[in-house]
């Protein structure tokens, strides 16, 4: 069974979380001798200020678990991006931390600048799991897009998605279906996931889980349990949980109209 190691969306809360709280000590001045570490060899460093930043948080706090510093889109500041998928802002001089969302004030709105960061952590976590471990349903001809859903197969509005499939299909778009039991491991839930991932027929399987009807219990080798923790980190809290490419978030129920809308192919 795979076992995924991701980013967390645990970013609104308190300041007991084990980030948090290694960053009050930070939030007052950094003032102590930098220690000469390496970087990690999976940090994304961008921007001359990056490896300075780096050297002065993780000289006060070794432990850090920083994977990446990058220009803000404010002058004078860098994005710090942590494992547990938390962002911070620094200045140049690696002096000062702040916690909280980077908000872009335009003509007529609010651009939430650090949720486009953590659509981009997204991404890249999404792109990088296994097709072979969802259960997918192909576009019909030339793939023109991809989402992926977290489901349960006991949830009203999942079957209801599950509805549009055939017509997403039709029109181009891969449905990659990840398996997420509200009910939790362990659950009865559970188990009928683990029956469609362990099917010889998952398309099938699932199908009939999503019209109420009965499957044949089965176990295997299978990563339910690997997806919903995977689903947790990402801070699903219902479903379906859609992603879209950019890693963008659709929380819940979309017709396939709206969807399409939302991929650019309508």
């Amino acid at each position: 069974m795979r076992q995924y190691r991701v980013p967390s969306r645990q970013l609104e809360k308190s300041m007991r979380h084990p980030v948090h709280s290694a960053i009050i000590s930070l939030l007052l001045v950094l003032t102590v001798a930098v220690l000469p570490l390496p970087a990690a060899a999976e940090m994304r460093l961008e921007g001359e200020a990056a490896e300075h930043i780096r050297a002065r948080l993780q000289g006060v706090r070794p432990d850090l678990p920083l994977i990446g510093l990058q220009p803000a889109p404010v002058a004078g500041f860098y994005a710090v991006e942590f494992e547990d998928g938390s962002i911070f802002y620094a200045t140049e001089d690696g002096r000062f931390l702040i916690t909280g969302d980077l908000y872009e004030i335009t003509d007529d709105r609010f651009v939430n600048r650090s949720e486009d960061l953590r659509a981009r952590q997204r991404a890249d976590t999404i792109a990088n799991l296994p097709v072979d471990d969802m259960i997918v349903f192909p576009a019909n001809g030339n793939r023109r897009g991809v989402i992926s859903v977290f489901t349960d197969t006991d949830c009203g509005f999942c079957r209801r998605l599950h509805l549009e499939v055939p017509e997403l299909n039709r029109k181009g778009v891969e449905v990659r279906y990840l398996a997420y039991p509200r009910a939790g491991v362990g659950s009865a839930s559970y188990g009928r996931h683990v029956s469609a991932w362990c099917s010889s027929d998952p398309q099938t399987a699932i199908t009939r889980l999503k019209d109420g009807s009965s499957i044949p219990p089965q176990t295997c080798d299978n990563p339910v349990a690997s997806h919903y923790e995977l689903g947790q980190q990402l801070g699903v809290r219902g479903t379906p949980a859609i992603y879209i490419d950019g890693g963008r978030y659709l929380p819940g129920y979309m017709p396939a109209a709206e969807l399409l809308k939302e991929l650019g192919l309508e």
